[in-house]
């Protein structure tokens, strides 16, 4: 098993699928960070309550690992994570995720990672039906064999961002677009700031910010808001093939836009 890969096997059975904080401090380094929904929660002031909140609100959740992809020096994972709200109706949702992870060959130190929230408050909320759960990889621990680092591939990917167009690929999945439209992007963008980005053979992971114009589409913004100025953080696996990317998986972060916009509404 790849060295990471077992880190990441603690992180995700003995730490989130049991619910068990107390593996926090073996796993992640005091100055743990993550990055997500456009805030930064170091380890012990912001990460641990919020993931005792969530735990407190989906008290079976369980994380699922569709796919590792590794250099053995950095490590993003596809996942989804899914649950019931007993205290809200007893609603179940199931939603996708992107992070990616930065160690230092023993402990976490860093990660940058977005959820597909919006989708998460729609089936909890009623709005739409409960989603499927994406079947899961059949063994990421043994199964995952790190690639080398591939600087020709991310700049490929570097270039590919800049033209500010996540759905300019012959394959493009964002968010739950694997079984329902995809959906346009909520913004126009104008700009676009690559805070994280690493290779593993043919596999590119990023993590942006892209900035512009609202376009509309979230719910709970008025329309009066169009055209205020927006971010949208955007996490994904890209493939480059030939010198081109050929297929990018993503999760954008609607639902941060949106609280942001009604905050400064």
């Amino acid at each position: 098993m790849e060295p990471f890969v077992a880190l990441m096997r603690q992180y995700c059975i003995d730490y989130t699928n049991s619910h068990d904080q107390s593996i926090c401090d073996a796993i992640m380094h005091p100055d743990y960070v993550v990055h997500i929904s456009q805030m930064d929660l170091p380890r012990d002031a912001a990460y641990k309550p919020a993931v005792t909140h969530v735990f407190g609100r989906f008290p079976g959740l369980g994380l699922q690992v569709h796919e590792f992809v590794t250099n053995g020096d950095r490590l993003a994972m596809r996942f989804s994570e899914h649950g019931m709200v007993p205290a809200e109706g007893s609603r179940c949702a199931a939603w996708g995720g992107i992070g990616l992870y930065k160690w230092n060959g023993e402990q976490l130190i860093e990660n940058y990672v977005e959820q597909d929230f919006l989708a998460q408050h729609a089936q909890l909320s009623g709005a739409v039906s409960e989603a499927p759960l994406e079947g899961p990889h059949l063994d990421p621990w043994v199964g995952t064999r790190a690639e080398p680092a591939n600087p020709d591939a991310e700049s490929v990917v570097r270039e590919w961002l800049a033209r500010r167009d996540l759905r300019d690929a012959p394959e493009v999945v964002i968010d739950s677009s694997w079984y329902e439209a995809l959906a346009p992007s909520p913004i126009e963008v104008e700009k676009v700031a690559v805070n994280d980005l690493f290779s593993a053979g043919d596999r590119v992971a990023f993590h942006v910010s892209q900035t512009g114009p609202y376009r509309g589409g979230l719910p709970g913004i008025a329309d009066s808001r169009l055209g205020d100025p927006a971010r949208l953080d955007c996490v994904g696996l890209a493939r480059v093939v030939e010198g081109r990317v050929s297929a990018v998986r993503a999760i954008t972060d609607r639902m941060g836009t949106a609280r942001v916009l009604l905050r400064e509404g």
